[in-house]
C-alpha cells in the first residue's frame, strides 16, 4: 500500500512507516546472523572466521546496493509527494536497467579477483578455502542482492514500509531452516550456508521485482519513457555519494578486518561474532535514518518543509527509545550473546566479543544521531555534506585503529577507536543537518 508522508502529525506518520522498516532490518541482519551462529555451532570456529572473514568483502558489494537503493529511494519519493507520477514510473525504470548493468560488471570483478581480495586481508591459510567459498557463491548471488535492494527502496519510496518486511519475514525464517539443513543433515559446511542464502534473497528478489511491476500497472498515467539521462543523473547524484560512504566504510572495515587478522583464528572468531551483532543493532538504527530520508524527500517534493524539523526531533526520540534495551543487552548480556555463535564459548574467541560489545554498545546513542542526521542531508540532497562528516569519522577511526593496535593495548586498540570517531562524525553531521532544514523548499546540491 503507497501512503502519502506529507499529511499527518510526523511524529505518528514517521512511527508507522520506520517500524515495518526496522523489523524488516531485523530479518535481513538474520540472514548474516544465521550463517555465522549455523557455522559456529555445526561446524565449528575456523568455519566462523571464514564467513566472518569473507563478510567484510561482501560489505563492498553491498555498499553499491544500498546506495541504488538509497539514490532511486530519494528520487521517486520526491517525484511521488510531487505527485509526478509519469516521471516517477520513468525512473523506476531507469533505475533498475542502471543497477543491471553495475551489477553485471561487479560481478565479473568479483570472480576474478576472489582469492586475490581474501590475500589482500591477510586471511589465514587455515579459512582460506572457505572463505574463498562462501565469497564465490554469494558473488554469483549478487543479482538477487542487487534487485531487491532497488526494489525495498521503489517501495519504501512510495510509503510503503509494510511489503518489504514481509518478504524479508519469510525468506529470513526459511533462510535459517535451510542453513541447518544443508549444514546439519547434508553435512555441506560453509557452502551449506552460502547456497541457502542464495536460494532464500532469490526468491525472495523475484516476488518483490513482480509486486513492482504489479503496483505499478495500478497507477494510471501516459506512457512513460523506458530511460531517462535526466532522471540517471539525479539519481547518480544521490547514489554515488551514498555508495562511496559505504564503500569507504566497507574499506575501512576491510583494513580493520586486517588488523584483526593478525591475531589469529580465535580473536577472528570473536570479532566475527560481535560485528554481526553490532551491525544488527546499526542496522535497526539505521532504519530511521532511511525513513527520514523518504520523509524529507517526499515533503520537500511536495513543498511542505516546515515538517521536517518536527519529523528529526519525533524520530530523535524514537531511535533513543531504541537503543535503550540494546545498549543494555549488549553490555550486561555480551557473554551470553557472543556465546551463542561459539562452539566451545570460552577463551580468546569469547574475550574478545565480549571486548568489543563493551566498549561499543553505550555509544550507540551517539551513532543514532548521525544516522538521523544523514537521512536529513541525503533527503535534501546536500551529499557534499553528508560524505565529508562520514569521511571524517571512519579516516579517524581506521588511523586510530592502526596506531593503538600495534601498541600494549593490544585487540583492546581495535575497538576503542569506534566511539571516538562516531562523536566526530555525529558533531559534523549535525551542524550539516541543522543547516540544511533552515534552506528553501528546493532540494540543496551544494
Amino acid at each position: 500500500m503507497n501512503r502519502d508522508l506529507t499529511v499527518g502529525a510526523p511524529g505518528k506518520v514517521l512511527w508507522r512507516f520506520c517500524l515495518p522498516l526496522f523489523a524488516s532490518v531485523i530479518f535481513q541482519q538474520l540472514y548474516n546472523v544465521a550463517d555465522s551462529l549455523v557455522c559456529g555451532k555445526f561446524v565449528g570456529n575456523n568455519a566462523l572466521a571464514a564467513v566472518g572473514n569473507s563478510y567484510e568483502i561482501t560489505l563492498i558489494f553491498l555498499a553499491f546496493a544500498f546506495g541504488a537503493n538509497i539514490g532511486c529511494s530519494v528520487v521517486i519519493a520526491r517525484l511521488f509527494g510531487a505527485k509526478q507520477y509519469k516521471d516517477m514510473k520513468t525512473a523506476i525504470y531507469t533505475s533498475l536497467i542502471a543497477i543491471g548493468v553495475l551489477c553485471a560488471f561487479l560481478m565479473l570483478v568479483g570472480l576474478v579477483f576472489c582469492k586475490p581480495f581474501l590475500r589482500l586481508i591477510s586471511t589465514p591459510a587455515e579459512i582460506m578455502d572457505d572463505s574463498a567459498l562462501y565469497l564465490t557463491i554469494y558473488i554469483f548471488g549478487l543479482p538477487f542482492v542487487f534487485f531487491y535492494h532497488v526494489a525495498t527502496g521503489i517501495f519504501t519510496a512510495l510509503g510503503d514500509s509494510k511489503t518489504p518486511f514481509w518478504f524479508l519475514a519469510c525468506s529470513s525464517l526459511a533462510n535459517i531452516g535451510m542453513d541447518i539443513l544443508f549444514v546439519k543433515s547434508f553435512h555441506m559446511g560453509v557452502a551449506g550456508v552460502a547456497w541457502a542464502t542464495f536460494i532464500c534473497q532469490g526468491i525472495s528478489c523475484l516476488l518483490a521485482v513482480l509486486v513492482i511491476f504489479l503496483r505499478l500497472s495500478k497507477i494510471k498515467t501516459d506512457k512513460p519513457a523506458a530511460f531517462s539521462k535526466n532522471l540517471l543523473f539525479d539519481f547518480l547524484k544521490v547514489a554515488v555519494p551514498s555508495t562511496l560512504q559505504q564503500s569507504f566504510i566497507s574499506v575501512g572495515n576491510i583494513v580493520i578486518q586486517d588488523v584483526i587478522n593478525g591475531f589469529g583464528p580465535e580473536v577472528i572468531a570473536g570479532y566475527a561474532a560481535a560485528i554481526k551483532l553490532n551491525n544488527m543493532a546499526i542496522g535497526a538504527i539505521l532504519t530511521f535514518g532511511n525513513g527520514m530520508s523518504n520523509y524529507v524527500a517526499q515533503n520537500i517534493g511536495a513543498e511542505k518543509p516546515e515538517r521536517i524539523r518536527d519529523g528529526f526531533f519525533a524520530a530523535w526520540r524514537m531511535v533513543w527509545a531504541l537503543c535503550v534495551p540494546i545498549a543494555l543487552a549488549y553490555y550486561f548480556g555480551s557473554t551470553a550473546l557472543i556465546s551463542l555463535f561459539l562452539e566451545n564459548p570460552s577463551g580468546e574467541a569469547l574475550q574478545t566479543g565480549v571486548l568489543f560489545l563493551k566498549n561499543v554498545g553505550p555509544f550507540y546513542f551517539l551513532v543514532s544521531l548521525k544516522l538521523l542526521s544523514d537521512g536529513v542531508l541525503r533527503g535534501t540532497e546536500r551529499m557534499k555534506a553528508f560524505m565529508t562528516a562520514t569521511f571524517s569519522d571512519l579516516i579517524l577511526r581506521v588511523v586510530l585503529v592502526k596506531i593503538l593496535a600495534s601498541t600494549v593495548l593490544g585487540v583492546r586498540g581495535v575497538f576503542l577507536p569506534w566511539p571516538i570517531g562516531w562523536g566526530i562524525g555525529v558533531g559534523l553531521s549535525l551542524w550539516f543537518s541543522s543547516k540544511s532544514m533552515k534552506k528553501s523548499t528546493n532540494p540543496v546540491t551544494d
